[in-house]
């Protein structure tokens, strides 16, 4: 019997999550930064300077992978909700490859320098 944790279906659940959790923790850091821009330009022009670090350019593209994959597992979770299905494994666990290769795609993209 195969355990539910070695589940394509569970690494998707834990992806969504996982990323869920890694955007809600950046959500205040983002706003933080949003106010320091409406407040005092120099600070912000300081945190620009410290986000040139590679560490912030290897957090920004993990920012994006995260939000590519919490969007590809959120609309495989709507459409498990809200789609009729006929069979138990109809199309549901191939959206999660294609969620994987949508992530990968977005990342690739981004270190390539097409989306920034």
């Amino acid at each position: 019997m195969k355990s539910s944790r070695n589940h394509k279906a569970y690494w998707a659940f834990l992806g969504h999550r996982l990323s869920g959790l890694a955007l809600g923790i950046f959500l205040p850091i983002h706003f933080y930064v949003l106010g320091m821009a409406l407040e005092d330009a120099n600070r912000l022009n300081q945190f620009i300077k410290l986000a040139e670090m590679p560490a912030f350019k290897l957090g920004e593209w993990g920012l994006v992978v995260f939000l590519s994959m919490h969007m590809s597992f959120g609309l495989r979770l709507l459409a498990l909700e809200l789609l009729p299905w006929r069979s138990v494994h109809d199309a549901r666990l191939s959206w999660i490859s294609w969620g994987v290769v949508t992530s990968a795609v977005f990342g690739v993209l981004f270190v390539m320098g097409v989306m920034g």
